[in-house]
């Protein structure tokens, strides 16, 4: 089942989470871990994410280096299928622009499509790390948009090449992403939101936010983007914090304030213990005011681990 059926036809607020593919070496139990004890909330899909290659050097002896391209977390289309059949629930696959050609975009849909899943979620990915901007791959894309867009050609059966004959459409759902806060590399919310709804134009049929903290920042996002004629669902995106390196590690790196109760109670926590403690209590509380208005469903970010979003679902669904 596609996300924007689910949406259509949902009763209330959905319930729905993000995984990481374990890292390469690690078996499939990890997943398991993650996913069973989250299964008694009844999750109307389930994303994994995609992440790209990095780049490493290593010695070959006499002064020469090696330049190898590593993917530390591997399988996304494994694990969508795997938990398509073993779960039943509707898997969202990421696919990002970042180390694919529009060839190898178009194999990895088709792929998807065999495979009967039919969701993805449209991301242009980030920069290397080694990287200071993001730089897309040779005849790859350089944006989402055009993803999008290469997407919903697919979807009406335009292939990259003619030579196809009758082509069949594949019947792909597209989601996009959206920031509250602005995209770290925007001038301004208002150019973003312009992009967004290039985005939106280009076919995609729902939009997942980033992380926040201050529902204030998305209601308010959300009716900047009705007054801009994108009219899309707009799902927010919740990540309690559930460690003390992620209280200076998740705004840096995301690029998203903290409100400035939740900053003085996470100041004084001393241990793990604490901060997932206050995490949870401030996302439940965060989550009771976003079901009060009725928003499409809550999406959580569980980083692979499920403890304190259980404790979180448990007080919501």
């Amino acid at each position: 089942m596609k996300v924007i059926d689910h949406l259509r036809s949902r009763r209330h607020t959905l319930f729905s989470f993000e995984i990481l593919p374990p890292l390469k070496g690690k078996d499939i139990r990890s997943i398991y871990a993650g996913i069973d004890p989250l299964m008694e909330f009844k999750p109307s899909f389930i994303n994994v994410t995609y992440h790209r290659e990095e780049v490493i050097y290593k010695e070959r002896g006499q002064g020469l280096l090696q330049k190898i391209r590593l993917r530390k977390r591997p399988g996304t289309v494994g694990i969508c299928a795997m938990i398509k059949a073993k779960y039943d629930v509707d898997t969202v696959p990421h696919l990002i622009c970042g180390g694919f050609s529009r060839e190898d975009t178009e194999d990895a849909l088709i792929e998807l499509n065999f495979l009967g899943i039919d969701n993805v979620l449209a991301l242009r990915g980030d920069a290397v790390k080694n990287e200071g901007h993001f730089i897309p791959e040779r005849d790859g894309h350089a944006h989402a948009e055009d993803l999008v867009r290469q997407i919903t050609g697919l979807n009406r059966g335009k292939y990259l090449y003619e030579e196809e004959q009758e082509a069949a459409p594949t019947d792909l759902c597209i989601g996009a992403a959206c920031y509250p806060e602005k995209h770290p590399e925007a001038l301004n919310l208002a150019t973003d939101i312009a992009y967004l709804k290039r985005k939106v134009e280009a076919g995609a049929e729902y939009l997942v936010t980033q992380m926040f903290f201050d529902n204030r920042k998305y209601f308010d996002f959300v009716e900047r983007c009705k007054q801009e004629g994108i009219g899309v669902p707009i799902i927010p995106g919740l990540k309690p914090l559930t460690t003390l390196r992620q209280i200076s590690f998740l705004p840096k790196t995301f690029h998203i304030d903290l409100p400035e109760e939740y900053a003085k109670g996470l100041v004084g926590c001393r241990t793990d213990e604490e901060v997932m403690a206050l995490g949870v209590e401030w996302t439940v509380q965060q989550a009771k005011e976003l079901q009060a208005h009725n928003v499409p469903s809550l999406h959580f970010y569980t980083m692979g681990r499920s403890e304190a979003l259980k404790a979180i679902a448990s007080r919501l669904f």
